[in-house]
């Protein structure tokens, strides 16, 4: 968590307005707001958004584009892009159909459900986020081939070329990179037996070259065998070799049988709008479904933004839905949680009846509901649109910044620390303070839950909006402030984007919000109606792209970041 804060205290403004570049209907635009006409890329890097974007260009669509993007991110996003973690992406194709693919990593068939637990009973730190015994197994590649087999338009080689290229010839390092490497030095060093590309004998400044040749040797192997250049081969062997390394249980029968899959969107109705997100083992949707449908009978609009009353009024139905988060929410294919109940408009308004327009509640006092009867902070995200009306959002992560800072020796790629997002031990918090219950308990070749929600809103039955966020238990806040800050306060995608932030976790029981967020009035009358304050960092990193009635896309690319559009 901490390294977390640190990159989103050190990234640095770039480019605030559209460039303009290339001749007639190519013309090109990057920024962090601009306008095309015929298809966009939001992204974390702005290596990965011209990749994305040259793809469009040759005749891709929105979901070849995503592909590249990702592994584009992967290689000059190592902070969370990843080919050692996994993620979730959401697709509306251009008739409306929606899907989802679920690439979210696996704890390995060797796990248990107190292996991080001492002889004492207590966790023993560190354990599930700073070591081998931390990374679940990837599926990012997985995800990325099967989602291009089943929508991909050009050659999958075409595609993935550019990342191989990017990774082997290298590319400038922006400032904010430069610091967040040097910043995690140390852990690079410590933690692996060689010294791996993300260091140099001197510190890195802006605009280094950092080339990765194993990584683009790993890419390549992707390339010519597709899933079993990673998951079988010398990649595989590689993976397996560092594992006995660092006493891992990643083991060849995970890698062969891990398997993303498709799953059915969530859909829920705000104010004449249909948001469409992900589904579990992600929480994300659900929780902006329930934030949403517990607000819906409210006029926050003639409340005023950030008001006292609408803030009120949001931390409260926050808190709310992460407490049936911590007691229901897991894996789907593990455990049976009511998704129907839980985002019903009847238990909605049932579960904020004893909501106090003068008073904050107590989170002690706020437990769960009982949906039962009612069945009728590393990341990265990004956001595209094509020319033939084709939509992706899709958020992939690998933990922690840098994940476990643990380099695949010969790979070039780092692991992930995903199994510290399980319930380590039911009750106690993760490294972003979440709770969580038996139903996110580990257990062998479980998914552990998600907090990720990349979310596609459309309005009258047309496309939008695309919008996303990194920031681990923040994400599902953030995506849903975006969606009302354009919905009820009329606000243009970058002023959506950009504006402050705040949010409620249930626990701890606090309302957190990004400095110059809230008024010093507004923060002193919160107190008084028994709301615990804290001012923290920058919140989330958010990604989108609007669509305007007549046809304009605009791209709303975060100042929190590196971000960049690119359009034309």
């Amino acid at each position: 968590m901490i390294r977390y804060l640190i990159l989103l205290l050190n990234v640095v403004a770039i480019t605030g307005c559209g460039v303009k570049s290339g001749s007639s209907d190519q013309d090109t635009f990057e920024g962090r707001n601009i306008t095309a006409l015929h298809g966009m890329v939001v992204s974390a890097h702005p290596q990965s958004s011209r990749i994305g974007l040259l793809i469009l260009q040759k005749g891709g669509n929105a979901i070849d584009a995503a592909v590249a993007t990702e592994f584009a991110l992967a290689v000059c996003g190592p902070e969370a892009g990843n080919i050692g973690g996994g993620g979730f992406m959401l697709i509306r194709t251009s008739d409306g159909t929606t899907d989802v693919i679920d690439y979210r990593e696996k704890a390995p068939l060797l796990a248990s459900r107190d292996m991080y637990l001492g002889t004492d009973g207590n966790v023993i730190e560190g354990l599930s986020t700073d070591t081998h015994l931390s990374a679940g197994v990837p599926g990012t590649v997985d995800g990325m081939i099967k989602v291009h087999a089943k929508y991909g338009k050009l050659n999958f080689k075409e595609v993935i070329q550019p990342a191989i290229d990017l990774a082997r010839k290298g590319f400038p390092v922006t400032k904010g990179q430069a610091r967040s490497l040097n910043d995690n030095k140390e852990y690079f060093i410590n933690k692996n037996l060689k010294i791996p590309a993300f260091v140099k004998d001197s510190l890195w400044k802006e605009g280094d070259l950092l080339k990765q040749p194993d990584l683009a040797e790993t890419l390549e192997r992707i390339r010519d065998n597709g899933r079993d250049g990673f998951y079988s081969g010398k990649t595989a062997e590689l993976i397996l070799k560092e594992m006995i390394r660092g006493k891992g249980l990643i083991s060849e029968q995970d890698l062969n049988e891990y398997k993303s899959v498709f799953r059915k969107p969530l859909t829920t109705d705000y104010k004449g709008f249909r948001i469409i997100s992900v589904p579990l083992p992600s929480s994300g949707g659900i929780l902006v479904a329930q934030i949403l449908g517990m607000i819906d009978q409210y006029s926050i609009k003639e409340w005023g933004f950030h008001s006292v009353k609408s803030v009120h009024l949001i931390a409260e139905a926050e808190r709310r839905a992460f407490a049936d988060r911590a007691k229901y929410a897991g894996d789907p294919d593990f455990v049976n949680v009511p998704v129907a109940g839980l985002m019903n408009k009847k238990y909605l308004t049932g579960r904020f009846a004893d909501f106090d327009e003068n008073t904050a509640s107590l989170s002690s006092e706020v437990g769960a509901g009982s949906p039962e009867g009612y069945e009728s902070e590393e990341t990265t995200h990004y956001s595209v649109v094509d020319q033939f009306g084709n939509a992706v959002a899709a958020t992939t992560t690998l933990n922690n910044i840098f994940g476990s800072s643990i380099v695949v020796d010969g790979a070039g790629f780092l692991l992930n620390d995903q199994m510290d997002d399980f319930s380590v031990k039911p009750g106690v918090p993760n490294m972003y303070g979440l709770i969580g219950g038996e139903a996110n308990a580990i257990a062998p070749g479980k998914r552990m839950l998600s907090s990720m929600t990349p979310s596609i809103v459309e309005k009258e039955g047309k496309l939008f909006l695309i919008a996303g966020s990194p920031g681990g238990s923040t994400i599902p806040t953030t995506v849903f402030q975006v969606i009302i800050n354009v919905v009820d306060y009329n606000m243009n995608i970058k002023e959506a984007v950009d504006t402050g932030r705040f949010y409620h976790q249930w626990l701890p029981d606090r309302i957190y919000f990004e400095q110059n967020c809230l008024d010093s009035l507004t923060v002193k009358e919160l107190m008084l109606m028994g709301h615990e304050m804290r001012s923290r960092p920058p919140i989330g990193s958010v990604n989108a792209i609007q669509i305007k009635l007549n046809g304009e896309i605009v791209g709303g690319a975060d100042k929190r970041g590196d971000n960049v559009a690119c359009g034309y």
